[in-house]
């Protein structure tokens, strides 16, 4: 049928225009429009990722490189005819013969100036925060010394740098793996021979800081606060060190799970320890209420240092020995104990008992 022409067309203007109709090609289907991908949000439920273990760029105290080596030489003794006394441990003597702990170890110098005075500068071994300095040389056995605070997944750690002839650091500063901290020395409150200057070098954890208002309900002096060296138990440094050689991702909660008990001891604290409040995961177990209810009994595993290696509630049977006595020692390794230089535990006819020295510990840890 042809098609109708109400414009008035001419015939060969239509016929062009009804071609081209007949030619044209069918337009595409619309295509759906592709919406922008949602942004991924992080769930906000979950715990935030601790930060990895600062001992990941752990140095050592010194330039002296050879800790590792077994070269006592490298090490400063109390005599020279007793060379491991520069070590960690039950490796000194005092009066009447008996064992004294020694908390770290003693570095040599590798430098001297032109009086013969230990020159070498004493560096954080990791990242942290100066907790305390005490300038005063007379005030301790430590004489002029720094305390660094590292974060690790069991809590606070500390590190100790003593005996040093100046500091350059302040309460509070930021330091690094390598900052200098000061220059070491043979200060204390009791003499070191010019030939025997060094640093000494603690590592650990801070027993109680509720141990400043114990210290001063004593009426003892000088006053170093929570960080008076009755408060700090530590580790063999050595030890830590070789282990996070092989461990370097690891961290200081790890390390201590590696270490032996000498002994253990269940008693009946007062209250909660502060110990466990700020090292929580050296706890095993269920956790008891708050205020503790009467009767109440914990266990705590003790290196022989009286550092604490973990605590746990105790056991029924535990609990019923424990009725009449004030505490109960027992699981005594006398391999670990050694010498039990600190003198916290002794032997007794019935089996062990604190000592003095270990009676003003517990007290100490239980305030």
């Amino acid at each position: 049928m042809p098609l109708s022409n109400p414009w008035k067309i001419s015939p060969a203007v239509a016929a062009l225009v009804l071609a081209g109709c007949q030619n044209e090609r069918p337009l595409p289907p619309p295509q759906p429009i592709t919406a922008l991908p949602e942004p991924v949000v992080a769930p906000t439920n979950l715990p935030p990722r601790p930060p990895p273990p600062v001992w990941q760029d752990l140095v050592f105290p010194t330039a002296q490189t050879g800790l590792l080596k077994g070269d006592l030489r490298v090490f400063m003794p109390t005599l020279p005819q007793h060379p491991e006394s520069g070590l960690f441990g039950s490796v000194r003597s005092g009066t009447k013969g008996q064992a004294r702990f020694h908390e770290g170890i003693d570095i040599a110098p590798l430098q001297r100036d032109r009086r013969g005075e230990p020159a070498d500068a004493v560096r954080s071994v990791a990242g942290g925060v100066v907790g305390y300095t005490s300038g005063i040389a007379g005030n301790s056995n430590y004489g002029k010394y720094v305390i660094v605070l590292h974060t690790d997944p069991v809590g606070a750690v500390y590190t100790l740098y003593a005996h040093l002839a100046s500091i350059a650091v302040k309460p509070g500063q930021v330091v690094q793996a390598g900052t200098p901290l000061g220059i070491m020395g043979r200060t204390s409150s009791s003499p070191i021979p010019r030939e025997r200057g060094h640093v000494h070098f603690e590592i650990g954890l801070l027993h109680n800081e509720r141990f400043a208002p114990w210290y001063r309900a004593q009426k003892l002096k000088p006053d170093h606060g929570n960080f008076h060296g009755q408060n700090l138990a530590g580790v063999d440094p050595l030890a830590f060190l070789r282990w996070q050689q092989a461990h370097p991702a690891g961290s200081f909660r790890d390390f201590l799970a590696t270490q032996p008990a000498a002994f253990t001891l269940a008693v009946k604290p007062p209250r909660a320890l502060d110990f466990f409040r700020r090292y929580p995961a050296l706890w095993e177990g269920e956790r008891p209420r708050e205020p503790f209810p009467a009767g109440t009994v914990v266990v705590l595993s003790c290196a022989a240092n009286g550092l604490v290696l973990k605590g746990r509630l105790a056991s029924e049977a535990e609990r019923v020995a424990l009725l009449r006595a004030k505490y109960a020692i027992g699981g005594v390794n006398t391999a670990v104990l050694g010498r039990n230089g600190s003198h916290l535990i002794t032997p007794t006819r019935g089996g062990w008992a604190l000592t003095d020295t270990g009676n003003r510990w517990l007290a100490a840890l239980l305030y």
